[in-house]
């Protein structure tokens, strides 16, 4: 399938961008309008964008049924200010009735149940069930379109962020497991981002990845090692050669009986190899397929 803007609806467009650009973090913007009215709203066109300066952006999209504008972005205009809360899977369906299209002046915080927290530096409020929440200074908006469905880019400098105990770690980093964060996907499909959802992939950092030219070609080229199978075993700094004290059970009954047909010894031990990545145990993958 081939999609040209402009050629369809830009309500299905909207939905086949928001299917396929996901996970996309929450942002749960808090904002007051010139009166001091509280308004909370949930935003998944969000992300940050710097560290020094700390600068988040989010998007409050014209709607595309009526091209209205929401709310939130009548208070920025209003205000400069807002408290961006992160959303928690203990919070999610709360966040979610947060998002009805109350009229103006109707309290979210009160039709959610969410508490508020004063803020210190900004007028609106922070949500304390938030895990995380960022006071910030609305440094500019750019408006990318005046039609339905067009965003409004909302440029907020944190000017202070205030983190739940609860979820840090020994170190006083955060932990993705306490935090327990959710992100937004097409249609009514959100995701939790703990658990068996997370996973690490080592940064190369300063050091190089050998490249998956660099690989044999019978590892290159296996038809059972997948892409990112190459891509962990190209990510060593250096190619690895046979280390003789290398004992591995399952290596020796494979080179035992496979031994008089080539081609089935270097499947086990793609296979084997397969199974030891999946573990996370580069190093011994990688005996593993040299000693073919």
């Amino acid at each position: 399938m081939t999609i040209i803007p402009g050629e369809i609806k830009t309500s299905l467009l909207h939905q086949y961008l928001l299917a396929a650009i996901a996970p996309r973090p929450i942002c749960f913007a808090s904002t007051v309008d010139k009166d001091g009215n509280p308004n909370l709203s949930p935003f998944s066109f969000f992300n940050v964008f710097g560290s020094n300066p700390p600068i988040l952006v989010f998007s409050p999209s014209r709607r595309v049924r009526d091209n209205t504008i929401k709310h939130t972005l009548e208070n920025i205009r209003e205000t400069g200010e807002v408290v961006i809360n992160v959303v928690s899977y203990a919070m999610v369906q709360q966040m979610s009735l947060s998002s009805c299209e109350y009229p103006k002046g109707v309290d979210e915080f009160v039709k959610a149940g969410f508490t508020k927290l004063s803020s210190e530096t900004v007028k609106p409020f922070r949500v304390a069930e938030s895990p995380a929440q960022m006071e910030c200074k609305v440094e500019q908006v750019i408006e990318t379109g005046t039609e339905g469905g067009a965003g409004n880019l909302i440029i907020c400098r944190v000017l202070r962020m205030h983190i739940h105990n609860e979820v840090l770690d020994e170190e006083n980093k955060i932990d993705p497991n306490k935090i327990d964060l959710v992100a937004r996907m097409g249609g009514d499909y959100y995701c939790r981002a703990s658990g068996q959802a997370v996973f690490t992939v080592p940064k190369p950092n300063t050091q190089l990845g050998i490249g998956l030219d660099a690989l044999p070609a019978n590892i290159r080229n296996s038809t059972i090692l997948s892409g990112n199978d190459l891509g962990m075993l190209a990510n060593v700094h250096d190619m690895p050669s046979i280390d003789p004290a290398f004992n591995d059970s399952r290596l020796k009954e494979i080179v035992q009986y496979f031994s008089i047909n080539p081609g089935e010894m270097e499947n086990e031990l793609h296979l084997y190899a397969k199974s030891l990545l999946q573990e996370d145990r580069v190093k011994d993958a990688w005996q593993v397929l040299l000693a073919g």
